[in-house]
C-alpha cells in the first residue's frame, strides 16, 4: 500500500442541503487556483477563461454567451479547477522518473501523480527498461516513424484522441494517420455520446445539437434527460436560470435528485449569495436506469391519445409517423412501470407539461447514452421532438450536452473511425491521396485488438485511456501487450505507466500556453456543443522551454514516418512542417476540405466566432435516406435484474473532471474524504444485512464471457436513488464494466446499466494501483450460483 491512498474509514458523509450554491463553489475554485498557480498567474488566466480575447475552457463544451453578455469571471467552479490543475506550478521533471520506476509510481494514487505538476521533457521507456528516461524530440520522432514502417500493415496502429485537442491538432492528427493508410481513430466520443451520433445522424441527418445558446434562454420547457448539469455542466445552470425567470419550466428526468437542480445559487447575481436562489426543476422524474426508453414511449402514448400534435410540422418534414403513433397507443402501462419504477401519475403530469410546451429543448448526456437500447432512446427523443414540431424554431430543438471541450470540434474535424465518404472524397481532392475507404477501429475494438495482438501500435492525443475506459484489468492487459504505446499529454497519468515494449511520453503545451512558432504567435480553434467555432490563444508562458504544441508533434510524427528517405520529404508531397510553423495554412486546408468552413480563417478570428450549418435547424431540411425527420419504432425491453442483485450506474464526483481527480469532496452528494463509496437505497441496504459505513466487494459477471469481475472495498453510502440500483464513481467503477457490454449500433460501453451482486468486504492487506485497492477479474467458479441478467422485451 502506498503511502498516500485514501483511508476510506475516514470518510464522512454529511447533509448535501444547500450544496448548490454557487458562492460556495467559487470559494473552492479560488483556494485551489491561489494554491497551485498563486494570485498573478490566478490573475492571468482566469479574468481571460472563456473570453472572446482569451482562450476556451478546457472543461467542457458548454457555449459561450454572446460577448457583450459576458461576465467579468466566465466560468465555473470546476473550469476555474481545470485552469488551476493545467497552470500548476509544480513541475514532472526527469529527476521524477530517475527517482522512481514505473512499478514504484504505478503504486501511487491518480491524484498523486497528477500533483506532481507539468511535464517538462520528452521521456522514452525503453524495451526491458524499469524507468523512463529523457530523449530528444528528434529521436523521438525516428523511433515512432521505425515502428510505423516495420508493421505489417498500417491497420495494426491505432490512433486515440482525447477531447481537448484543437481544431487543427485533430485535422492534421486525422490527415496524418489517413496518409499512413488507416482509419484506426477511436475518441473519447465513442465512450460518450457515440449512441448521439449514430442516432442523430439516422433520424435527422447530422449527429449535433439542433439548438443556439438563445434557444435555451427562450425554451418554455426544458427536458433534462440523464444528465447532472451542477457537477458536469455547471455554466448551464445560469442558461438555465436565465430560462427560469423568463417563465420556462424545467423536466429533470435522472435517478438522482441532484442538488444542482434542487436551488441554484448564483455567484454571479447578489440574489446568488444572499438571496435563496432559483428552484431549477419543476419536476424530477426519478426514473429507474434503463428506463428512459419505456418513459419516453409512454409520454407518447399520452401525445398521441390526446392529440398533443404539430401535425403540419409532421406532415411536411417527417417520415413513419403513423407507425409511430400506432407503436405507441400499444404501450403496456405494467411494463413502463416495471422499467421506470414511475407511476403513472408521475408520466401524466411531465406529459401535461410537455402538451403545454410551443417550444420544447431536449436535453440529455452519458444517463441516456450508455445503455445498451441507448441509440433506440436516443430515437425515441427526436420521434417526441418531431411529434411537437420542436425543430427549426426559436426555443425548440434536441440538445445532446457534450463534456469535453472540443470532443464535437475533433469529429467535424475528421477524428472518427467510420467517416463519410464525401469527407473522404474532399481529403482527396486537397491533398491528392485516396485515403483508406474501409472502417477503422473504435475505443472498445482497439482493445480487443491490443488484446488479440492485432493492434500493436498504440497512440493517445491527450486523455487517460487506460482509466477511461471500460473492463480495465482487460484494458491495462491489452495495452501492455503493444510493441509500442505513445501519449501526449501535459500531466502524468495512469496509462503512461501501462506501457508497451516501448513507451514514449510526449508534453504538449495546455490551453492556458502561448503557442509560439516560426511565423509568430498562434491561435487556435474549437467547436462547442450547439456548432459554434471560436479562436482560443492562452496568456501564460509555457511550462517548459521542452514543449511542443500537439500540431508540432503531429507534425513532426507525420514528417519522420511519411518521408520517402530518412530526412527526406514527403512522399505524399504533403509539407507537414509548413502547416506547424504557421496554423493559418492548416486552417486554409480545412476551409476546403471541411463543410461548413469556408473562409476558416477570416470567419474564426470574428469576435465570438461563428456557426456552423446545421439544415434541421436552419431550414427544416434533413440529409436523410428520404429527405425528412424519420420517426422510428422501437421495442420498449425490461432490463431484468434477477432477485439479490442490484442495478450499477456509474456516475462522477462533483471534484473531478473526466478521469482527472481534483479531490476527494462531492458535497453536492454529502461526501467527504474518499471516493470507493457505493450508493444505496436504504431498503437496500437492509435487505442486503447491511448498514451505512459498511464495506462490501461488488461483483459482476458478464454471461458472453462468463468472467467474474470484482471490485473491491467499497463502502455503503445511504442514498436517495431508485430501490435496486447502486451508483458508485467513474472510473474506480470501471473495473465492473465489461468490455462486451455494449449498446446496440454505437458499440459504446455500458456504464450506466451494469447487473451487480455485493459481498461483505473481507479485511485484507491492499496493494497496487488505485489508491490500493485490488480490483480483479476472477475466473472461477464462484459466480455460478448467480443467474445472469436478461433483456425482456
Amino acid at each position: 500500500m502506498s503511502d498516500d491512498r485514501i483511508d476510506e474509514s475516514q470518510l464522512k458523509v454529511h447533509d448535501p442541503k444547500d450544496a448548490a450554491a454557487g458562492v460556495t463553489g467559487v470559494r473552492v475554485a479560488m483556494e485551489r487556483s491561489l494554491s497551485l498557480m498563486g494570485p498573478k498567474r490566478s490573475a492571468q488566466t482566469l479574468l481571460k477563461l472563456n473570453q472572446a480575447d482569451g482562450f476556451d475552457c478546457m472543461s467542457c463544451a458548454w457555449p459561450d454567451p454572446a460577448p457583450k453578455d459576458r461576465h467579468t469571471a466566465e466560468f465555473c467552479e470546476n473550469g476555474a479547477k481545470a485552469v488551476a490543475w493545467e497552470g500548476d506550478t509544480d513541475r514532472a521533471t526527469p529527476e521524477l522518473f530517475a527517482r522512481h520506476s514505473i512499478a514504484d509510481l504505478e503504486q501511487h494514487d491518480d491524484m498523486w501523480l497528477e500533483r506532481q505538476g507539468r511535464l517538462t521533457h520528452p521521456m522514452v521507456k525503453r524495451s526491458g527498461g524499469t524507468h523512463y528516461e529523457p530523449i530528444s524530440w528528434d529521436e523521438a520522432f525516428r523511433e515512432i516513424a521505425t515502428t510505423l514502417r516495420s508493421l505489417p500493415s498500417p491497420d495494426m496502429a491505432s490512433f486515440y484522441t482525447s477531447g481537448r485537442a484543437s481544431n487543427e491538432a485533430a485535422f492534421l492528427y486525422q490527415l496524418f494517420v489517413r496518409a499512413y493508410g488507416t482509419n484506426n481513430l477511436p475518441d473519447c466520443s465513442n465512450m460518450c455520446h457515440e449512441s448521439t451520433s449514430i442516432a442523430l445522424q439516422e433520424s435527422i441527418g447530422i449527429g449535433k445539437a439542433s439548438v443556439t445558446i438563445s434557444d435555451v434562454y427562450n425554451a418554455e420547457l426544458i427536458i433534462i434527460a440523464g444528465q447532472n448539469p451542477g457537477t458536469n455542466h455547471p455554466r448551464m445552470l445560469s442558461a438555465l436560470e436565465v430560462a427560469k425567470r423568463r417563465g420556462a419550466k424545467i423536466i429533470a428526468i435522472n435517478p438522482l435528485r441532484e442538488a444542482g437542480l434542487v436551488n441554484f445559487r448564483n455567484p454571479q447575481k447578489p440574489r446568488g449569495v444572499v438571496g435563496r436562489g432559483t428552484d431549477i426543476a419543476d419536476l424530477h422524474l426519478p426514473v429507474k436506469p434503463n428506463g428512459d426508453l419505456a418513459l419516453l414511449q409512454a409520454i407518447g402514448s399520452l401525445i398521441v391519445e390526446w392529440d398533443a400534435l404539430d401535425h403540419d410540422f409532421i406532415d411536411a418534414h417527417t417520415t413513419g409517423f403513423q407507425d409511430w403513433a400506432e407503436h405507441v397507443r400499444q404501450v403496456d402501462w405494467a411494463q413502463v412501470e416495471a422499467a421506470t419504477e414511475l407511476t403513472r401519475d408521475q408520466i401524466t403530469e411531465a406529459a401535461r407539461m410537455l402538451a403545454a410546451s410551443k417550444a420544447t429543448v431536449w436535453c440529455w448526456a452519458m444517463g441516456i447514452t450508455q445503455h445498451r437500447n441507448a441509440v433506440a432512446t436516443i430515437k425515441e427523443l427526436c420521434n417526441l421532438a418531431f411529434a411537437r414540431g420542436d425543430l427549426g424554431k426559436k426555443g425548440a430543438g434536441l440538445f445532446p450536452v457534450r463534456g469535453h471541450s472540443n470532443v464535437q470540434g475533433d469529429r467535424t474535424m475528421g477524428i472518427w473511425e467510420r467517416p463519410p465518404q464525401k469527407f473522404l472524397d474532399s481529403l482527396q481532392a486537397e491533398f491528392g491521396f485516396d485515403p483508406p475507404r474501409h472502417e477503422g477501429l473504435d475505443t472498445v475494438d482497439t482493445i480487443r485488438a491490443l488484446r488479440d495482438g492485432k493492434v500493436e501500435f498504440f497512440m493517445g492525443l491527450g486523455g487517460n485511456f487506460v482509466t477511461a475506459s471500460p473492463d480495465t484489468d482487460v484494458t491495462r492487459d491489452a495495452m501492455r501487450r503493444a510493441r509500442m504505446t505513445v501519449h501526449v499529454a501535459t500531466k502524468l497519468n495512469r496509462s503512461h505507466l501501462t506501457c508497451g515494449d516501448v513507451a514514449l511520453l510526449l508534453p504538449t503545451l495546455g490551453r492556458t500556453e502561448k503557442d509560439v512558432q516560426a511565423s509568430g504567435e498562434q491561435i487556435i480553434t474549437v467547436e462547442d456543443s450547439v456548432c459554434a467555432v471560436h479562436a482560443s490563444h492562452g496568456p501564460l508562458e509555457p511550462a517548459s522551454p521542452h514543449l511542443r504544441s500537439e500540431v508540432a508533434i503531429v507534425a513532426g510524427i507525420a514528417a519522420a514516418t511519411l518521408a520517402d528517405t530518412e530526412g527526406g520529404a514527403d512522399r505524399l508531397g504533403i509539407d507537414w512542417l509548413s502547416m506547424k510553423d504557421d496554423y493559418d495554412i492548416i486552417r486554409d486546408h480545412i476551409s476546403r476540405v471541411v463543410a461548413g468552413c469556408e473562409d476558416y480563417n477570416a470567419r474564426c478570428r470574428k469576435q465570438g466566432g461563428f456557426l456552423l450549418p446545421h439544415p434541421p435547424r436552419d431550414s427544416r431540411s434533413f440529409e436523410t435516406e428520404s429527405g425528412k425527420g424519420e420517426f422510428e419504432v422501437s421495442p420498449i425491453e425490461v432490463l431484468n435484474v434477477p432477485e439479490g442483485h442490484l442495478l450499477l450506474h456509474t456516475m462522477r464526483s462533483h471534484d473531478q473532471f473526466n478521469t482527472t481527480i481534483y479531490g476527494t469532496s462531492d458535497r453536492y452528494r454529502g461526501i467527504e474524504g474518499g471516493r470507493h463509496v457505493v450508493f444505496m437505497h436504504r431498503e437496500d441496504v437492509a435487505a442486503h444485512g447491511l448498514e451505512p459505513g459498511d464495506f462490501v466487494d461488488i461483483h459482476t459477471c458478464w454471461e458472453e464471457d462468463d468472467v467474474e469481475r470484482c471490485a473491491d472495498r467499497f463502502r455503503v453510502v445511504e442514498y436517495d436513488v431508485p430501490r435496486g440500483t447502486v451508483g458508485a464513481y467513474y472510473p474506480e467503477a470501471n473495473v465492473l464494466v465489461p468490455l462486451d457490454s455494449t449498446a446496440l449500433k454505437s458499440n459504446q460501453p455500458t456504464y450506466k446499466s451494469v447487473v451487480v451482486w455485493l459481498t461483505p468486504s473481507v479485511p485484507h492487506s491492499h496493494g497496487g494501483a488505485e489508491g490500493g485497492e485490488q480490483d480483479q477479474v476472477r475466473s472461477d467458479d464462484s459466480h455460478k450460483t448467480h443467474p445472469q441478467p436478461t433483456h425482456l422485451s
